[in-house]
């Protein structure tokens, strides 16, 4: 079973590594974690080559965690529009379930467009969101 983990903020989160355990528990055996490239929250100013490397760190942070849980993943940054993003990694590989993690209701930028909801309809696959904490949060608890 191929699974999708499209996440930003709380790519590194414990919450995603208890789901990603889960779904390992019920025969999943290959990950992709896709980081869209989303603007940097708190700033007015910023570049896209600022988003892209933020997201890459992120991304490159949480794969290297979620290895140590023995599982194979591989990572990709993808457009700053998630759904986009989303909708350009079901055009190059098949998967056969989303994890979408987001921040709370009230903080998250993509549980106000809906976004678990589009990507289940977009791509007819089983959609599981999870929430989490963001970095900040995470170092601040």
């Amino acid at each position: 079973m191929d699974v999708l983990i499209v996440a930003n903020e709380t790519a590194g989160g414990e919450h995603l590594r208890a789901e990603v355990s889960r779904l390992i528990q019920l025969g999943a055996e290959r990950f992709t974690l896709l980081v869209p490239a989303t603007r940097p929250r708190g700033t007015l100013v910023y570049t896209d080559g600022e988003a892209h490397a933020l997201a890459e760190r992120r991304m490159s942070d949480a794969v290297a965690t979620l290895r140590k849980l023995g599982v194979e993943i591989d990572g990709v940054v993808g457009v700053e529009r998630p759904m986009d993003a989303v909708l350009d990694i079901l055009l190059e590989r098949h998967f056969d379930e989303i994890v979408v993690s987001t921040l709370p209701h009230g903080v998250s930028r993509w549980l106000g467009v809906d976004l678990p909801a589009r990507v289940a309809r977009a791509s007819g696959l089983p959609v599981h969101h999870i929430i989490g904490t963001g970095e900040r949060a995470a170092v601040n608890a």
